[in-house]
């Protein structure tokens, strides 16, 4: 299979031992780039994907067409493992597993399906999350529906932070008995209850918060996290790259004056200049 390859990439990361870092990624060029700085895996977020996409804040406007189009746009651009977040399944448990039939086709690696209630309901001022059955059904039907069994379905939940430990505990057991390839887990600030959430549980832990308490890499792989995340720099420099460099123009700054572009060899290398040169001079003549 195409994407066999990183998937069986991506568990190694969850098999082993050690706590990486992934790449925040947005698009096909920030894919290419973080696989030629060795980075292990890719992460694609549900917030990125709106930011990109719609130019917009992560508040669920985003498509599950949109979102799988953007995830096969930079798969194709490199071979590195991608890790997605494919939110609360663009709906209820059948459309959970539509999300897993087009993330699969996509060539996404490894997928999370997490239990906040969204889009946020009329009237609802704070995040809530779905009953652990719900949530549990969700998991159950995203294993269900993926073709290739090494793509990795995760399930998510923000419950420490919403709910208190004590429920993240109750779905940390719950989730991990579905039979998932790993927990994700947000919200989760201290070392205690980090502690208290890998005793219960039995798979690789994935965190999307790294707080200073808890940011020591060797500490977090002793209590099974294995990926874990350092937010989304990438894109909050890009957006400042290209605003800064368009004001300077605006105010009259000459192309030849501007500073912080990236040097042709970088731009070269981004964009495959040498394998497209070889291809027109072999099948162009």
């Amino acid at each position: 299979m195409k994407w066999q390859k990183r998937r069986e990439a991506a568990r190694a990361v969850l098999a082993g031992s050690a706590c990486i870092h992934p790449a925040s990624v947005h698009d096909p060029l920030t894919g290419r780039i973080a696989e030629s700085l060795g980075f292990e895996l890719g992460m694609f977020a549900g917030s990125i994907a709106s930011l990109t996409v719609l130019a917009a804040p992560d508040l669920i406007t985003l498509t599950l067409t949109e979102f799988a189009e953007q995830a096969l746009r930079i798969n194709r651009a490199c071979t590195l493992p991608l890790v997605v977040d494919a939110d609360h399944g663009y709906g209820n448990a059948l459309n959970v597993m539509r999300t897993v039939e087009e993330l699969e086709v996509a060539g996404v690696s490894a997928m999370s399906i997490e239990d906040t209630e969204l889009p946020r309901p009329y009237g609802v001022e704070k995040p809530r999350l779905i009953s652990l059955d719900e949530g549990v059904g969700k998991v159950r039907a995203g294993l269900a529906a993926r073709v290739d069994p090494s793509l990795a379905i995760l399930a998510r939940t923000g419950a420490t932070s919403i709910n208190g430990l004590d429920d993240a505990l109750l779905r940390a057991r719950a989730y991990c008995a579905t039979g998932a390839d790993g927990l994700f887990l947000t919200g989760v600030t201290t070392r205690a209850e980090l502690d208290a959430l890998a005793e219960v549980a039995s798979l690789p832990l994935i965190l999307g918060t790294l707080t200073p308490a808890i940011a020591d890499r060797d500490y977090l792989a002793s209590r099974g996290v294995r990926v874990a995340l350092q937010g989304h720099l990438p894109i909050q420099a890009a957006i400042q790259a290209v605003h800064a460099t368009l004001k300077a123009l605006r105010e009259g700054t000459k192309p030849a004056d501007i500073t912080g572009t990236a040097p042709p060899a970088l731009a070269k290398m981004a964009g495959r200049e040498a394998e497209h040169a070889a291809w027109t001079k072999a099948f162009l003549g």
